[in-house]
Order: structure tokens, then C-alpha cells, then sequence
């Protein structure tokens, strides 16, 4: 089966801000050393599908360098995974929505000539053999299959929810709704659209074509698009309860995490430090593929127990370059090039790439932004009133400490403490 995939990279991901500040949400990091859209990328390599187009639009600078830098090479010669920015080819105007971002694209679907087109979002966290979906999508004879996973109630208005027939055809589908109808079979729960949709290709690029043509469309797949077509068109709904997928184990069967919000993003990052963490980042036979800095390995120093200068991590993620230098981790996940320098406590949070902690500073529960130098003696996380007078903090209490403001940008100096090169 000739499959073209093509990926939607471009929305503001405004739930997110302020890490989406300077970044599409696709780019922003996850897991200490990859970007969201590593994930989706990864399922699709992994499952042997090799033609992948990225649709790129806002502060689509940071998203662009980083597929030229990890994904340039990787599909090899029989496919690519090449980022597409808006090229304004049907009408002058950005993407008004995710089928308008197709429909603008056509030609890449005349080009590739594909008999299937797989419409995936670029923002979400899980892991998918897309070639079982294919398979689902071949036998059931099926115009478009979507992938849906339940969802608790209280959630569900912020997804498309289907209902299901007995045949796993839909029936039906509600964009957002305020009171969404739950599954027969599992009180409580909705079943919810994940975003992602394998189309036959002459029916795609049919319904976008249709659906330009309409003044008053969002011009989107579940808004527009899903709800008309599933009347006339057979429409099936895949269980990704049901995908297997090599090397996991049966409890991360149906993870898949919309990290679109401080909370979600924050909880999902937090399950990675648990001893046994749902979603695995280690399993060789289904790698998460990404960009390789040039550094060398972290490195721990000091371990002076009479004064506490003990360079140590516990229930951490620690990326390569990093140094810990007499401070100590708790809970938390270090981007490469991160230095945590001595007396200095850091629990439950995150920093990003070439981020300094200075000495005898106390971090907890905060998102730290890239190049980021926070000064001796800080405390974050500590006093809500506080932080809330210096950065952002969500509803929860997560504290984000933006690029710019009241902490300015590192200029790194390894004169403190210990050199990079030898103790």
C-alpha cells in the first residue's frame, strides 16, 4: 500500500503558553532530550512508513531546525520526512484550519500520487504501529478511519466524541461538546477522537476541495469534515486500545496523552521519573528517534558528605553534557547541557537545554526555559505570591520561568565551582 503521511505541525498551542512563547507546540521539549513531535515521527518510521510531509506555520522556526538537524536523513532514499511551510499555492492566507492545511498542500497528494493518506496530528505523546490501523482501515473497506481512545466525562469537551455502531462504524460525532453522550458499555467515559485519520486519498482530497468551496467551514477535520462525511461515506472508528506494539508491555497498551496544557504536559513528564513508568522511553524495540548533540556524557562531582556538597540525583532523567556539581536532584528532568552547581535543591521539575542553578538554590516544581540563569540563593516554587509578582504559575502551582524577564538569559561561566574538564 503507497502511503503518504502528512503530519499537522502548525497550530499556536496557546493552552500551553508560556512554553509555546517562542515555539509551535510540536517543538517544545519532552522527556529531558526529545520534541513533542519525535513521537509521532518515530510511530510512523517504526511501522515502515517512510513518506512524511510536516505542515509548519506558527514560530515554525525552532519545529523547522530541529527536523532538518534529527529527521533530514532518516527516511533514507526510498522516502523522506521534509517539513512543508505554508506556500500561499490556492489563495493568500495562512492555514484557517487543519483540512485547510491539506487543502493547501494538494499538490503534494498530486505529486506523491498515494492510494492512502494518514492525517496525524504532531502534538501528541504515545506510541502507534500505524501499520495495524492501515490494516483495520484495508478490511473494513473504509473511506476514512479514525483512532479513538475513552476518555473520562469530565474531560471529553475538549475532544471530538464519537458514537460508535456494533460494527465499529460511526454513527455518530459531536466537535467539543459541552454535554458529551458517554459509552453504553462504560459509564462515565467518552469515547474521544485522538485527531489522528487515514484517509483514501481521491476521498480527501475530494472533501477538502468541497469544503474550501464553503464560506461559512472552520475548514476543519472535526468540525467540518467527520461530522458531513460519516452520513454518507463509511467511516470507521479504531480501537487504540487494541494496537500492540513491539516491545511494550500490556500496561502501556492505549497511553496517549494530549500534553496541550501546563498540567497535562507537566504530569506526563513527572510519570517518566516513576520506577515503572507508563510510557517507556527504553524500549530498543520501538526507539524514539531525535536530534544528538556533540557533548560528552553527565557528570557528577563532589561528594564532601560533612558540608552537603554532593553532586547526586535520585529518581531523575539526566541528559547527556549536563554537570552536577555538588547540587542535588530530586524528581526532576535535565535537558542536555544543564548545570546544577553546590547546595542547590531541585525537585519535581524541569529544565530545559543549557539551563544554570546557581549555588545554594532551592527549585521545586517548575518549568525552567531554555538558557535560563537562575541566580545564587533563588528560591522557586516555594512562596505562591512570589513567583506569581516574577513569572508564570499556573492553576495548579506550576511555575514557569520564561527566556526573558526578571531572570535573563545564561551567559555561561564554568569558572564556579568545578571545571568542565577536571575536578
Amino acid at each position: 500500500m503507497n502511503v503518504l503521511a502528512m503530519i499537522l505541525a502548525g497550530g499556536e498551542g496557546t493552552r500551553l503558553f508560556p512554553l509555546t512563547q517562542e515555539r509551535a507546540k510540536p517543538a517544545v521539549p519532552f522527556g529531558g532530550r526529545y520534541r513533542i513531535i519525535d513521537f509521532v515521527l518515530s510511530n510512523f518510521v517504526n511501522s515502515g512508513i517512510y513518506k512524511i510531509k510536516v505542515l509548519t506555520q506558527y514560530r515554525s522556526d525552532s519545529l523547522l531546525k530541529h527536523l532538518l538537524r534529527a529527521w533530514n536523513r532518516t527516511a533514507g532514499f526510498d522516502g523522506f520526512v521534509e517539513p512543508v511551510p505554508p506556500q500561499m499555492n490556492l489563495k493568500r492566507a495562512w492555514y484557517e484550519g487543519s483540512a485547510d492545511a491539506v487543502f493547501q498542500n494538494l499538490n503534494i497528494i498530486h505529486d506523491e500520487k498515494p492510494e492512502v493518506v494518514a492525517v496525524f496530528g504532531g502534538d501528541h505523546v504515545y506510541k502507534m504501529d500505524v501499520g495495524q490501523v492501515l490494516s483495520f482501515h484495508a478490511q473494513k473497506g473504509a473511506s476514512v478511519t479514525v483512532a479513538a481512545i475513552p476518555v473520562p466525562v469530565s474531560e471529553a469537551s475538549r475532544f471530538g466524541i464519537i458514537e460508535v455502531g456494533e460494527d465499529q462504524r460511526m454513527v455518530g460525532f459531536l466537535e467539543k461538546p459541552q454535554n458529551p453522550p458517554q459509552m453504553p458499555n462504560r459509564p462515565g467515559w467518552a469515547l474521544a477522537s485522538m485527531g489522528n485519520y487515514i484517509f483514501d486519498a481521491k476521498v480527501l482530497a475530494r472533501e477538502v476541495e468541497n469544503d474550501a468551496k464553503l464560506p461559512d467551514s472552520n475548514h476543519d477535520f472535526g468540525r467540518n469534515i467527520i461530522p458531513r462525511l460519516f452520513q454518507r461515506e463509511p467511516v470507521f472508528v479504531y480501537d487504540f486500545a487494541q494496537n500492540i506494539v513491539r516491545g511494550e508491555e500490556d500496561i502501556a497498551r492505549g497511553y496517549w496523552v494530549d500534553v496541550g496544557t501546563l498540567e497535562a504536559y507537566y504530569g506526563a513528564s513527572m510519570d517518566l521519573v516513576s520506577v515503572s513508568p507508563v510510557f517507556n522511553l527504553y524500549n530498543r524495540q520501538w526507539p524514539i528517534r531525535t536530534f544528538f548533540n556533540s557533548v560528552p556524557p553527565a557528570k557528577f562531582v563532589f561528594a564532601d558528605r560533612e558540608t552537603q556538597r554532593i553532586g547526586v540525583a535520585t529518581d531523575s532523567m539526566v541528559s547527556e553534557g549536563c554537570i552536577i556539581s555538588g547540587g542535588h536532584l530530586e524528581r526532576s528532568i535535565l535537558s542536555p547541557g544543564v548545570r546544577v552547581n553546590s547546595y542547590t535543591h531541585v525537585s519535581e521539575s524541569i529544565l530545559f537545554d543549557e539551563v544554570n542553578i546557581g549555588r545554594h538554590s532551592r527549585i521545586r516544581r517548575a518549568i525552567i526555559e531554555k538558557g535560563v540563569n537562575v541566580p545564587d540563593g533563588s528560591e522557586i516554587g516555594y512562596d505562591p505570591e512570589e513567583d506569581r509578582k516574577r513569572w508564570f504559575v499556573s492553576d495548579e502551582g506550576i511555575v514557569v520561568v520564561p527566556k526573558e524577564g526578571a531572570i535573563a538569559r545564561i551567559h555561561r561561566d564554568f569558572t564556579q565551582d568545578v571545571p568542565v574538564s577536571s575536578e
